[in-house]
């Protein structure tokens, strides 16, 4: 009886925590905290706010906003050529890099059914980017967008699964 309760404890404190976690992020109760905050409490975001560091963003979107982030996890980064992150990240680049993050960022909050009103959006680097439904998949130009509506004290982060670059 013993074993079956020490069991059962083992399984509420390590599994039932990690299959709260697993898949669907919930971000809802983080609401508190900015963009970046938000984001880095994610874990799948590290080479974001490797990058938002590097480019001297990060204080941008701590600041009062609102904005409306579309974020590449790490995995969309790992999409990139081989060195393109490691090239991106020397000091040397910080303007390309610059141009890069405030590309996928749009000035105000913007959820989902918003966005998906949209066609276009002008970014915060000045150009604009496309916004579609293809397969029943909403679309920042060719980034899939796999999570929505991430609320932050400052605005509202959208996940996709592609960088997207500036023209």
């Amino acid at each position: 009886m013993k074993i079956i309760k020490l069991t059962l404890i083992t399984f509420m404190l390590v599994i039932t925590p990690a299959f709260l976690m697993a898949g669907s992020h919930s971000y809802k109760d983080k609401s508190s905290l900015d963009i970046v905050d938000t984001a880095v409490s994610a874990g799948s975001f590290n080479t974001l706010a490797a990058a938002l560091k590097a480019a001297d963003l990060v204080d941008v979107l701590k600041g009062q906003g609102p904005f409306t982030v579309f974020a590449p996890t790490d995995e969309a980064f790992d999409k990139l050529p081989e060195g393109t992150v490691a090239s991106l990240l020397k000091p040397e680049n910080k303007d390309k890099l610059q141009s890069i993050l405030t590309y996928h960022v749009i000035g105000g909050k913007y959820m989902a059914k918003d966005v998906t009103k949209m066609s276009t959006a002008k970014t915060v680097n000045g150009q604009s980017f496309t916004i579609s439904i293809r397969d029943g998949n909403a679309m920042v130009d060719n980034a899939t967008i796999t999570q929505v509506d991430i609320s932050a004290s400052n605005g509202v982060i959208h996940v996709i699964d592609s960088v997207i670059l500036p023209k």
